[in-house]
């Protein structure tokens, strides 16, 4: 959109003229003046009304060919529509500029105020939707307080003034999570009889609610979980044992992963069996052809490094560091090579996941998972 006019202007007298000769813009606008002085009488006469603001500053602009002058002028004015047009009219009565013959003809009145209220209503569009896009709907706003709300409950307890939910007194049954993150999504999830052990060893106050309370222990998927899950099964009695899937932490799962896996909570015997075995670790095994995963695993154990197996025999096999095994994967990628396994010193990140599954991998042996997949088997140590 062009400039918009100073706010007195209301309209803008547009003609088009042309001159029998070469001409100037004085010479165009001193005709203007000139041709219509005492035309229309005091209360319209051009030099009054300019002086008096009624009528801006007139403009003409020039282009002379073949010994010809055109051109446009423009003339602002803020008055009514009757007196506007009745100078309009005035200016077409314009015959000669200087010496020459000319011909003044009116091809529009623009009405100003029209052209500022279009540029009102695409501005008002405009800033419409920026505001839109800037405030939350109602049912964000509810969710954002009433997220708010559940976390503000957040309170501390026992000499380590462990985070926890505002229930653990009242509470017959106590979950106990890992760190303050896993206390906030509990709770979130509306799980009010929560406390974080806030690291890996186990705190005076969790030995001593659990001379008085039912514990449920709740682990991240991660060998992490596993090895609290046997610190505290050697050092106070467990009601429970519930562990998030393979890779996941207690903090980012949804509400019904949180509800299903306290569901799915298994004895401390089952517990056991399941994942502390050696003889359950070996059963699982017979699975996985002939490699000896925890047997690899505790080779490389410390090294940051990996290892690649290219079939279930485990005679091809390609070592490499942790670093380098994406620019690896890539590179079997463009060679359309399938691998088998892969059992890494480390943490199993999404990306080295996306290049196994392309590769056809069966197996992925770790230390953590960043993401889960129903197509690879996962083995936590």
């Amino acid at each position: 959109m062009g400039k918009i006019s100073p706010p007195s202007i209301k309209y803008i007298i547009k003609a088009k003229f042309s001159a029998e000769g070469i001409v100037e813009k004085p010479d165009v606008i001193g005709a203007i003046f000139g041709q219509t002085e005492g035309l229309l009488g005091e209360e319209l006469e051009l030099r009054e009304l300019q002086k008096k603001g009624k009528i801006g500053r007139i403009e003409a602009t020039l282009q002379v060919k073949d010994s010809k002058t055109e051109g446009i002028v423009e003339i602002p004015t803020s008055m009514d529509k009757t007196e506007t047009t009745i100078i309009a009219a005035a200016i077409e009565t314009v015959d000669r500029v200087g010496p020459c013959v000319a011909k003044f003809e009116i091809f529009e009145i623009e009405d100003v105020r029209s052209s500022k209220r279009q540029y009102i209503v695409e501005r008002a569009k405009v800033l419409l939707e920026k505001l839109a896009a800037s405030l939350p709907e109602k049912k964000e706003i509810e969710n954002a307080i009433l997220v708010h709300s559940k976390i503000s409950k957040v309170s501390e307890y026992g000499i380590e003034k462990l985070p926890c939910g505002p229930d653990i007194e009242e509470a017959e049954e106590i979950i106990v999570v890992e760190g303050r993150a896993d206390v906030v999504n509990l709770l979130k999830a509306g799980i009010k009889n929560v406390i974080a052990m806030d690291g890996a060893s186990l705190p005076r106050t969790i030995k001593e609610l659990a001379k008085r309370k039912k514990i449920i222990l709740f682990i991240d998927g991660d060998r992490g979980g596993l090895l609290i899950a046997k610190n505290l099964i050697e050092n106070i009695p467990l009601k429970g044992i519930a562990r998030a899937p393979d890779g996941k932490e207690v903090e980012e799962l949804t509400e019904k992963e949180i509800n299903t896996c306290l569901r799915n909570a298994l004895s401390v015997e089952d517990f056991k069996k399941t994942f502390l075995s050696k003889k359950r670790r070996k059963e699982h095994h017979k699975e996985e052809g002939k490699i000896n995963f925890e047997e690899i695993f505790r080779k490389i154990e410390g090294t940051n490094s990996c290892i690649v197996f290219f079939d279930s025999a485990g005679k091809k096999m390609s070592k490499k560091a942790v670093g380098e095994l994406v620019n690896f994967l890539y590179t079997l990628k463009k060679n359309q090579t399938r691998i088998y396994a892969l059992v890494i010193d480390g943490t199993l990140t999404k990306q080295v996941l996306n290049l196994a599954e392309q590769l056809s991998c069966k197996f992925i042996a770790a230390r953590n998972f960043q993401a889960t997949s129903e197509k690879i088997k996962f083995i936590s140590f």
